[in-house]
Parts: structure tokens; C-alpha cells; sequence
């Protein structure tokens, strides 16, 4: 049994790549880290790698991880700058004993150390997208905006489980902010006896229930991954608008070490990426009736419509 899954539509040519790894007997490691660089590298995903939107200086930093669910090692650089593909230098910082994590000109000294790309990511799209939201901003509109993580979970033939994220997170944050994405048991958790769960959404309140954790301690405890997502995001769902009177965007995904896989989320629009040997990449959509998440089958016309709207060209406003 192998399987992956993934958040949001952008990850589905890369999943499509780990589909030909996962399907040979490859290795979980080598087909997320393949699956994220695809879309870290393709430049109309704006809230991911290269063409990832800018904070508020205009510099493009960028957050990643990854978990190894045999050895629990986990590796993940956050607010670093020029580098084209973040996850594969997260992979390697799993591999150290010490030193992890790293962050900003930290993580840019290691990776450069390491041999890693050097890659101007900030792109004319993502400038013309800055200039019309500093427009905006003048005329009182909320700064933030496209906080669309990708994180996968993926199983391979041999029972081993990986996690991985990577985002450029809020457009137009302040310089050196980190979300939930590069944190482990928030952003993303793993343990290849049990299964993995990545998350996407305002990392500032996904934050708050350790959410990705949560989804694999309630599998442990023999929960569905459906069961264990629905429960984690509306239980922080309705303790933080209980408590603070809103809750930001949480939205997950899992999968257990069997291959059965849920998600859930606390907003309209929501999108994932599901491969198993019986299935191809799909991609559904994700609805909420009656305090569940319901999902079906995107259509060619929204799937067309998906890129034609991300790779629309843009005029300066």
C-alpha cells in the first residue's frame, strides 16, 4: 500500500510525479521532496517558492519542513531569502543531529555552505501583485492575504511515512515572520506507526491547537484520519472564536499509515490532491453540511478555470 495527499490544486503536477516514484517501490522521502519542488519551481502559485508574494519590503522569504515518521528527524528553514528550493534544504537539516532548524541569514549561510541553488525569487508578477496591493492598502483595504501552504503526507510501499511544507506565507507580513508551516506538530507531524497531517491556513491560529499533533494523537488513539481532521479543526475552530471572538482559516489533511486518508477545514474553498495505487491524482473540493466536511470530484470547467485565473496576465493598477 502506497498513497499520498496534498493541499490545495497546486500540488497536483507535483503529486503526479511522486505517483510515478510511489508506484515503483520508491521511497517517501525522494517523492515528496520531488512533489514540493514542483510546486515551489512553477512561478503563478504566488504563495509558494519561485513567484511566491513578497512581505511588506518587497523580499520574498520563504518557510519549509520535513519529517521522517521512521526516525521522527525533522529538518526546516524559515524567513530565508534566494534560495530556489527550500524543502530540499529543510530534508537536509533532517539529517544533522543538532541544528535543525534554522532561520534567516542562518538557514542562507548553511544552504549556500551545503550547494544549494541561488535563484532571485522574487518575480515581475509578484512586483506588479505587491505595487496594486500597496494601492489598495491606501484605501483601507486589509494587507494580508494568500496564505495557501502546500504540505503533503506521503506513504510508501515499505510502510514509511514523510510530512513536508513549504510557503512564502502572508503576503505583505512583516520582515522575518514565521507562521505555522516550519513548525513541527503545528504545521505539519508524522509518525510512520501511526500516520501524518499538514496544515494550511493562518499559521497564527493553527498555531494554537498544535493542530497537526492533535490529528495524530486522535488517530492513535484509533480515530478515522476524517474523524480525527473534523474533530481538530472545529473543536480550535470554536475555542478561538469562543475566546477571541474569530477564528483565522484552518484547513488539514491526513493520512494514516494504512492509507486512509480525511481532511477538513473551517472555510469555503478549500481544495486537496489524493493518489493511491487504485486512484490517480484527483483533485476535490471540500464542503461543510451539518458540522462535516463533505468533498467531491473537481470539474474540468473548475479545473480549467483554476489556471486560466492564476496565469491571467496582470497590468499594474
Amino acid at each position: 500500500m502506497w498513497g499520498i495527499i496534498a493541499t490545495w490544486r497546486m500540488a497536483k503536477e507535483g503529486i503526479e510525479k511522486a505517483e510515478d516514484i510511489l508506484k515503483n517501490q520508491g521511497n517517501a522521502g525522494d517523492a515528496i521532496e520531488i512533489a514540493i519542488k514542483e510546486v515551489e519551481d512553477f512561478p503563478y502559485y504566488k504563495s509558494v517558492g519561485f513567484g511566491g508574494l513578497p512581505n511588506e519590503e518587497m523580499e520574498v522569504e520563504l518557510d519549509a519542513a520535513y519529517m521522517n515518521g521512521d526516525t521522527l528527524s525533522v529538518g526546516a528553514v524559515a524567513a530565508i531569502k534566494d534560495f530556489a528550493n527550500p524543502i530540499s534544504i529543510a530534508r537536509k537539516l533532517s539529517h544533522e543531529k543538532v541544528n535543525n532548524i534554522l532561520v534567516g541569514e542562518g538557514a542562507e549561510k548553511y544552504a549556500s555552505q551545503a550547494g544549494f541553488e541561488r535563484k532571485n525569487m522574487l518575480t515581475d508578477r509578484a512586483k506588479i501583485h505587491y505595487y496594486n496591493r500597496q494601492k489598495e492598502m491606501l484605501e483601507d483595504i486589509v494587507p494580508y492575504d494568500g496564505h495557501d501552504t502546500v504540505g503533503m503526507v506521503c506513504l510508501d510501499s515499505f510502510g514509511k511515512m514523510t510530512v513536508a511544507t513549504s510557503t512564502s506565507g502572508l503576503f505583505m507580513k512583516k520582515k522575518g515572520r514565521v507562521g505555522d508551516s516550519p513548525i513541527i506538530g503545528s504545521g505539519f507531524y508524522v509518525d510512520s506507526q501511526i500516520g501524518g497531517a499538514s496544515a494550511t491556513g493562518l499559521g497564527e491560529d493553527l498555531m494554537k491547537g498544535c493542530i497537526s499533533y492533535e490529528i495524530v494523537r486522535l488517530m492513535e488513539e484509533g480515530m478515522h484520519p476524517q474523524q480525527a481532521c473534523e474533530k481538530a479543526v472545529f473543536h480550535l475552530d470554536h475555542q478561538l472564536k469562543q475566546r477571541r471572538g474569530h477564528a483565522g482559516d484552518l484547513s488539514v489533511i491526513a493520512m494514516n499509515k494504512n492509507g486512509q486518508w480525511g481532511v477538513a477545514t473551517n472555510i469555503e474553498g478549500f481544495s486537496f490532491v489524493v493518489c493511491l495505487p487504485h486512484q490517480k491524482p484527483t483533485v476535490y473540493l471540500v464542503t461543510q453540511q451539518d458540522g462535516h466536511c463533505h468533498y467531491h470530484e473537481a470539474s474540468k470547467q473548475w479545473l480549467d478555470e483554476y489556471m486560466q485565473t492564476r496565469m491571467a496576465p496582470l497590468k499594474r493598477k
